[in-house]
């Protein structure tokens, strides 16, 4: 699926910070907002881009070039006056063809499973699908209302308190089906939120909204944009370039470090805390009489347990003895599966 990154805007909010910076090439941990999100569209499969640029283009392009560095195939297209989000898409439309594509922000950090988005586009069929993302603080973007099966019923613009009526947040991100952006008019300033979704909903058409898990953070205020290199460096988004946490547990036949007992069975489990997680696993096993002198240990009717703290990752090691592999191996799950427990808590 070829995919449109609006990487236009000046970023007027940011910039106290920002400076002459367009958006996209902020930095985050050391390299530009929008080559992160070209490592995701490319982790999901997707290396056919078309940027539309506005504000100091020669940045983005001279950075980028055509792609080839990154593995992917890069076209752009530069405003020379402002069209709008949509506006700005209908000019692609030469790239794009006849074919469902992606939109995604050049200036916003996110790690959805985008494969998950548009299998619900081409499932669902709709219009237009937009990624939603829940939002406890939602008042500074726009509220999107769907029923129970996921259409889009209303949308409400930056609200205040009184009239919040959903926590899900329209990211800008969206899988759109050609036919849709016939309602667009060329070289005309014309906006997806403002124009174009009513306007398809006036005339019946279908909005498809799909809640997405993971991150995302649109950095368009100094306070965004600084808690969102925290988030990086604390690992709540997962960049490409940053191994991914793993699903599975690994197994090891041989401890990763120091082991108390020849032949324990050892797990190691990624965590985001790792002095957070043995806080509440320690505050659980004190009542059992776990023993704190060297990591948390614990004698039990079925074998020997020992969680510590991995030394140079965000993990922590689990290390069953139970008298034999099976046995130990069930003792080491055991304790992984609390571990998770207390991981939600978080």
């Amino acid at each position: 699926m070829k995919t449109v990154i609006m990487a236009g805007g000046e970023g007027k909010r940011l910039k106290r910070v920002s400076g002459d910076c367009p958006k996209p090439m902020m930095p985050l941990l050391g390299r530009p907002v929008m080559e992160h999100i070209l490592e995701l569209l490319k982790a999901n499969g997707i290396t056919q881009v078309c940027v539309t640029l506005r504000y100091k283009p020669e940045q983005i392009t001279d950075y980028f070039k055509d792609g080839a560095d990154l593995g992917m195939h890069i076209e752009y297209r530069v405003e020379t006056e402002a069209l709008g989000t949509a506006g700005g898409v209908k000019a692609c439309m030469d790239f794009v063809g006849q074919e469902d594509f992606l939109v995604i922000s050049g200036d916003a950090v996110c790690d959805f499973d985008l494969r998950h988005l548009i299998y619900e586009h081409q499932r669902r069929k709709p219009d237009i699908t937009l990624a939603l993302y829940r939002n406890s603080a939602p008042l500074q973007y726009g509220l999107v209302l769907t029923d129970p099966r996921g259409r889009v019923v209303s949308f409400i613009e930056k609200p205040p308190w009184e009239r919040v009526v959903t926590d899900l947040v329209n990211t800008g991100i969206y899988v759109v089906s050609p036919r849709a952006m016939d309602l667009v008019p060329q070289g005309q300033f014309f906006d997806f939120a403002k124009d174009l979704f009513l306007r398809l909903m006036d005339r019946g058409g279908h909005l498809l909204g799909v809640p997405m898990s993971g991150y995302w953070c649109d950095i368009g205020t100094p306070r965004a944009y600084y808690q969102c290199n925290l988030d990086a460096l604390d690992g709540k988004v997962r960049l490409q370039d940053v191994p991914l946490e793993d699903t599975e547990p690994k197994v090891f036949d041989r401890p990763l470090q120091r082991s108390l007992w020849p032949g324990a069975q050892v797990r190691e489990l990624r965590c985001r805390n790792r002095a957070s997680l043995m806080r509440m696993m320690s505050e659980y096993l004190s009542e059992f009489g776990a023993d704190f002198t060297d990591g948390l240990c614990l004698n039990t009717e079925k074998g020997r347990v020992r969680i510590s703290p991995a030394a140079n990752k965000s993990a922590i090691i689990i290390e069953a003895e139970a008298g034999d592999n099976k046995s130990s191996a069930r003792l080491a799950a055991e304790y992984e599966n609390l571990a998770r427990e207390c991981q939600k808590n978080e």
